[in-house]
């Protein structure tokens, strides 16, 4: 017969062993739950941004290939009502850290789309040297792919990478890098025109 202490911890160990495979078979249908609103989220992302993270819609940032650091930054402050976007004020409310996180590993992974390949005899150059000029390509890197919190231009559109380097410029891009607004200042008008037609021709590395 077994002392009272022996079934006790016997006991123990049934209750502990049963209690651990009881959490087990809940956390699969929990887990799957999680990644059913994940996704369904996203799929409300997809509406602006491309169901593959490269957008379609005039305005609307591609967010394929951009830095995981740089994602999950914008969107924290878009939900904390740090950076204004109006089309998406509410989109983000009750949206979790580990969420913003799985979406933006999501985003950094998607392999961008290649972008026109049509170059302005005039237009490009120019865009290349002003960026040069400007020395873009030092926060940027070289390929102009960002890295970190600082955002890809390699490719993005050129109508929205025209509308930031205008925000910036009148320093209207409330929760951005203020750098950018100095940066900016007494850039014409049609030198962010080139820059904006040169960093959208961009062709990702392979």
């Amino acid at each position: 017969m077994l002392r009272a202490s022996a079934c006790w911890k016997a006991a123990g160990s049934v209750a502990f062993r049963l209690g651990f495979l009881a959490m087990v078979g809940l956390a699969a249908p929990v887990a799957q739950a999680q990644a059913q609103t994940l996704q369904a989220k996203m799929a409300v992302c997809a509406a602006c941004h491309g169901a593959d993270g490269n957008a379609s819609l005039v305005g609307a940032p591609s967010l394929a290939g951009q830095p995981k650091i740089f994602i999950e930054n914008q969107l924290v402050m878009i939900r904390e009502g740090m950076r204004s976007i109006p089309v998406m004020q509410g989109m983000l409310n009750g949206v979790t850290d580990e969420e913003i996180a799985a979406m933006a590993a999501h985003y950094a992974a998607l392999p961008l789309k290649k972008p026109a390949t049509d170059k302005d005899a005039r237009l490009y150059p120019q865009g290349e040297k002003l960026a040069n000029t400007m020395r873009c390509n030092i926060c940027h890197l070289p390929n102009y792919m960002g890295r970190e919190q600082i955002p890809r231009l390699a490719g993005q559109r050129e109508d929205y990478l025209l509308h930031s380097m205008r925000q910036f410029k009148s320093n209207q891009a409330v929760g951005r890098d203020t750098v950018m607004a100095a940066s900016l200042y007494g850039v014409s008008d049609d030198d962010i025109k080139a820059m904006a037609y040169f960093l959208s021709r961009i062709q990702p590395p392979p």
